[in-house]
């Protein structure tokens, strides 16, 4: 069987950790077994079969707290797909589950870094995300 698409180039599209005052630190700290882990993927064509698929990580507390902070990485993945792909179906296979399958650990160790380097060195990542599970869940 020939591979459905090759990765061409996978980087940091934007990484961000926002944390205003020293005040919103501490109280962070405190409350970051509250924040949720969240994962959107969007994706555009470009030219030549060839599809941008952002995969954005955030990390964020869903109460009306006054002291938040914020912390997000949106990782993008050029990717060539196959000629013989021509189902709609297929296709969104390959964008919301095989990309973010493949391109995963690096997510999450470039995400694991950027929570480290906010002060917040125990966070993990205790369940893996899968995407398959998800893929499924959505469209059957």
């Amino acid at each position: 069987m020939t591979e459905k698409f090759k990765i061409l180039a996978k980087y940091i599209k934007d990484l961000s950790s926002e944390t205003p005052d020293i005040e919103t630190f501490i109280f962070v700290k405190d409350n970051i077994s509250k924040y949720q882990l969240n994962i959107d993927i969007t994706s555009r064509a470009l030219k030549n079969k060839l599809i941008e698929v952002n995969t954005t990580l955030k990390f964020e507390d869903k109460e009306p707290n006054e002291k938040k902070s914020h912390y997000e990485i949106v990782y993008a993945t050029i990717i060539n797909v196959n000629e013989e792909i021509k189902e709609k179906k297929d296709l969104e296979r390959i964008i919301l589950c095989d990309v973010p399958t493949q391109i995963y650990p690096d997510l999450e160790k470039s995400f694991l870094n950027l929570m480290h380097n906010s002060g917040h060195p125990s966070i993990k990542i205790e369940k893996k995300i899968d995407f398959n599970k998800l893929y499924n869940e959505k469209f059957n």
